[in-house]
C-alpha cells in the first residue's frame, strides 16, 4: 500500500474528513475510490441522529392525525398511515443512499454543503432541476414553519386565557414566539443545535402518554355517544396530505445526514426513527379516532376533558414545535445565503439575512386564517414531493449512475443518466417498489392538494391579523372570550356530551369553523 493511502486510511487526525476504502481501488495519480465511504469526525452519531430525525418530525403532526383518522374512516385511514409510514421510511433510506453516493463520486460534497437536497436534484438531473428542488425545499421548510408557528402560538393564546386570564392574541403572540426563535437560528448546522431537538422529542413523547392518558380517561363517557362522518373521498385525500405531513420530515434529512461522523449509516438512523414515530403516532391515533370520533377538531388537544392535561399537552406540543422550528428554519436560511453570498462564518449578514427570512414567515404566518387545511395543501403538495417523489426518481438516478461508471468519480462534463440507463442498470424489483411510491404519491398528492385549496376557498372569511391597522377590528381568531376558560370541545354527536356536564362544553356552532378540516 502507498504511502500516500496509508495517510488517507489510516491518519484520522490528519483532517476532519477522511474516506475509508474498501480495497486497492486508488488509481495512480488520482484519488479515486470505487467503494469509498466519507467520515466526519467531528460528526453525529447514529443513534443521537436517530433521535434527531424523531425530534425533527414528530410533533406538529401527531395532534392532528386522530381528526384525519376519523376524516378517512378506520380501514382507509389505517391504510393510509401504514402506506405512508413505509413510504415514507423506504425514501428516507433511498436519501441515504443518494447523499453516500455524492459524497463518493463528488469530492466538494465532503466538505460543509449548504444545499445538500439541492445538490441530489443537480446530479440527478441537471443544475436546472437543482434550482427547482431548492424552491420546492425552501416552498416546504416556508409553509411547515408557518404551521408551525400558527399552531404555537393559538397553543400559547388558550394557554393563557385559561390559566391568566390574559387576552393577547395570536396576531401577537406570532411575533412575540418569533423574537424568542430567532437567536437559535443563527446557529449555523443542525449539530450546533442538537440539543433543541433533542428536547423537542422528549416533550413528544410526553405529549402522547398524557394524550393517550386523557383519551382513555374520556372513553367511558364518549363511546357510548360517539359518532363519525360519512364517507367522503375529498376528506380521505385531506386525510393523506395530514398524514404525510406528519411523517415527511424528509426535507432537512440530507442537511441532518451531512453532520453525521458516518453518514453511510443514515439509514440504519432513519429505520430505527420511523419505527420510534409509528410507536408514538399509533396508540394517539386510535385512542382518539375510538374515543372522540367525529367530534375531533383540528387537533385533539381542545378535545381532552381534563383541564390540566390538556394544558400540559398544549405547552408540551407548544414546546415542540418551537424547538422544531430550529430545524426547520436552517434550509431556508442556508439557501437564502448562498443565494446572498453570505460568508459560512457567524457575521452581520448572517444575522440580517436570517432576521429577513424570519420576517418573511412571519408575514405569511399572520396572513393566513386556518392552519389545519394549510397543513393539508403542505402535506399534500410539497412535502409530497420531498417526501416521496424526489428520494425515489433521484436514487434511480444516481443508483444506476454509480453502476455505469462503476463507482468511480465524477468527471466534470459527466452527463445525467438516461431512462435507458436507469431501466438496464436498475433491478426490476427496485424499479417497481419506485414506481409503486411513485403512483401513490402522484395520485395522493394531487388529489390532496385539489381538496385542501378547495377547503380554504370555502371556508368564512378571516382577515389577515394586520387588517386590524386598516379597519381596527380584530380577526376573529383573536376575539377569544373569557368565559370560554376551563371549556372542552365536547363528544358526541352534537359535540354536547362531557363528564362534567353542559356548562364545561364550547359553543358547537363555534367549533364547526375550527373543525372544517373535518
Amino acid at each position: 500500500m502507498s504511502e500516500t493511502k496509508k495517510k488517507l486510511l489510516g491518519d484520522p487526525l490528519a483532517s476532519n474528513y477522511h474516506l475509508v476504502a474498501s480495497a486497492n481501488t486508488m488509481e495512480t495519480g488520482s484519488l479515486r475510490f470505487m467503494n469509498e465511504k466519507h467520515r466526519n469526525l467531528h460528526g453525529m452519531g447514529w443513534f443521537v441522529t436517530c433521535l434527531f430525525i424523531v425530534g425533527e418530525t414528530a410533533g406538529g403532526g401527531l395532534i392532528a392525525l386522530p381528526s384525519a383518522l376519523s376524516n378517512a374512516g378506520i380501514f382507509s385511514g389505517l391504510l393510509i398511515v401504514a402506506v405512508v409510514a413505509a413510504a415514507c421510511m423506504y425514501t428516507g433510506m433511498q436519501l441515504s443512499d443518494n447523499w453516500a453516493i455524492l459524497q463518493q463520486r463528488w469530492p466538494e460534497y465532503r466538505e460543509h454543503c449548504r444545499k445538500p437536497y439541492p445538490a441530489m436534484g443537480n446530479r440527478s438531473l441537471g443544475p436546472g432541476f437543482g434550482k427547482f428542488v431548492s424552491f420546492c425545499l425552501d416552498l416546504t421548510c416556508f409553509g411547515t414553519a408557518c404551521v408551525f408557528l400558527l399552531l404555537a402560538a393559538k397553543n400559547i393564546e388558550s394557554f393563557l386565557i385559561a390559566w391568566g386570564g390574559v387576552e393577547i392574541g395570536f396576531c401577537q403572540i406570532l411575533i412575540y414566539v418569533s423574537i424568542c426563535v430567532l437567536p437559535v437560528t443563527m446557529l449555523k448546522s443542525p449539530k450546533d443545535f442538537w440539543w433543541a431537538v433533542m428536547l423537542a422529542m422528549v416533550t413528544t413523547t410526553i405529549a402522547v402518554s398524557l394524550i393517550i392518558y386523557g383519551s382513555i380517561e374520556d372513553y367511558p363517557t364518549c363511546s357510548r355517544h360517539i359518532s363519525y362522518p360519512e364517507f367522503s373521498m375529498e376528506k380521505t385525500f385531506m386525510s393523506f396530505g395530514t398524514v404525510v405531513f406528519a411523517y415527511g420530515g424528509h426535507g432537512a434529512f440530507p442537511t441532518i445526514q451531512h453532520d453525521m461522523r458516518e453518514p453511510y449509516k443514515f439509514g440504519k438512523a432513519c429505520t430505527l426513527a420511523f419505527v420510534l414515530i409509528c410507536v408514538m403516532y399509533l396508540p394517539v391515533s386510535l385512542t382518539g379516532y375510538f374515543t372522540y370520533g367525529g367530534s375531533l377538531m383540528d387537533t385533539i388537544i381542545p378535545s381532552l376533558q381534563n383541564a390540566n392535561l390538556q394544558m400540559a399537552v398544549n405547552c408540551l406540543i407548544t414546546l415542540h414545535v418551537i424547538l422544531a422550528l430550529t430545524i426547520m428554519f436552517n434550509p431556508i436560511n442556508q439557501s437564502f445565503e448562498e443565494l446572498m453570498k453570505v460568508p459560512h462564518d457567524f457575521c452581520w449578514q448572517r444575522v440580517a439575512a436570517r432576521t429577513f427570512v424570519m420576517a418573511c414567515v412571519v408575514f405569511a404566518a399572520e396572513s393566513v386564517p386556518n392552519f389545519g387545511p394549510l397543513l393539508d395543501l403542505v402535506g399534500g403538495s410539497t412535502i409530497t414531493l420531498m417526501a416521496l417523489i424526489f428520494p425515489c426518481v433521484f436514487n434511480l438516478c444516481l443508483c444506476a449512475g454509480k453502476e455505469k461508471y462503476k463507482g468511480e468519480e465524477a468527471s466534470k462534463d459527466e452527463e445525467p443518466v438516461s431512462l435507458s440507463d436507469i431501466l438496464e442498470y436498475t433491478p426490476k424489483k427496485k424499479l417497481l417498489i419506485n414506481l409503486l411510491v411513485l403512483l401513490m404519491a402522484v395520485i395522493g398528492g394531487c388529489a390532496a392538494t385539489f381538496s385542501a385549496v378547495d377547503t380554504m376557498m370555502n371556508l368564512e372569511f378571516h382577515p389577515p391579523c394586520y387588517a386590524a391597522w386598516f379597519t381596527g377590528h380584530l380577526p376573529n381568531s383573536q376575539t377569544a372570550h373569557l368565559d370560554n376558560h376551563g371549556k372542552f370541545a365536547c363528544c358526541g354527536e352534537h359535540r354536547n356530551i362531557s363528564r362534567f356536564g353542559l356548562d364545561y362544553c364550547l359553543n358547537p356552532f363555534e367549533q364547526i369553523g375550527a373543525a372544517s378540516h373535518g
